[in-house]
């Protein structure tokens, strides 16, 4: 016998007749407990705590500040997928790749940026999560690239996570960005850029 099995025997002997005990669990549920203007502030000022550049605008604008954001990066070569609004597209000026077929790692790593939509966004945590929905494509999109830029809709913009998880579909992939890629070491050295994109913008439509 093993340690382990060893160790599980003597648990189970000691387990041996206990009944069993319900676990009442105070989980919080959905609670949408502020108003929508707050909400969008409140993502707004979470999303900017993570050093990611936000910007707040009507529909009507997103073409034009697509193109201008994408223009002053002197992006040439931009991942967008399947779904995304083609209308926010009329002015970006640059050359638009599709995921079909799927780009190697090494193709991603090359573009300029990836351009999505999310599934949902929270203000409490200032988190977006993207579900591989329409103008989100897979995973891989938004992890190599160095340049993330995402749409939220106002709608999307719940107050806290458990707001979230009642709209999210579990059997999903779900990815959930708070910010830039970074991490520190034991002296709280700041890199960023390690585990996905070293920048994020986030339009937030109105």
């Amino acid at each position: 016998m093993s340690s382990r099995d060893l160790i599980l025997a003597r648990v189970r002997r000691a387990l041996a007749g206990v009944p069993d005990v319900e676990i009442t669990r105070g989980y919080r549920g959905p609670a949408e407990d502020r108003p929508s203007a707050e909400r969008i502030r409140l993502f707004e000022e979470r999303v900017r705590d993570y050093r990611a550049v936000v910007h707040v605008l009507e529909e009507a604008e997103v073409a034009g500040r697509v193109a201008r954001l994408l223009g002053g990066r002197g992006a040439h070569r931009v991942v967008v997928p399947a779904g995304f609004p083609s209308g926010w597209l009329d002015a970006a000026g640059v050359e638009v790749l599709a995921d079909d077929p799927p780009l190697s790692a090494a193709e991603l790593d090359a573009v300029d940026g990836v351009l999505t939509t999310c599934a949902v966004a929270i203000a409490e945590t200032g988190t977006i999560v993207l579900d591989t929905g329409p103008g989100q494509g897979r995973r891989a999109l938004t992890l190599v690239p160095d340049y993330h830029l995402c749409v939220v809709r106002a709608a999307q913009i719940v107050a806290g996570v458990p707001d979230a998880v009642a709209r999210l579909d579990p059997k999903r992939p779900l990815t959930w960005i708070s910010g830039p890629s970074a991490t520190s070491d034991i002296e709280l050295n700041r890199v960023e850029g390690v585990h996905g994109p070293r920048s994020l913008e986030v339009l937030i439509v109105t």
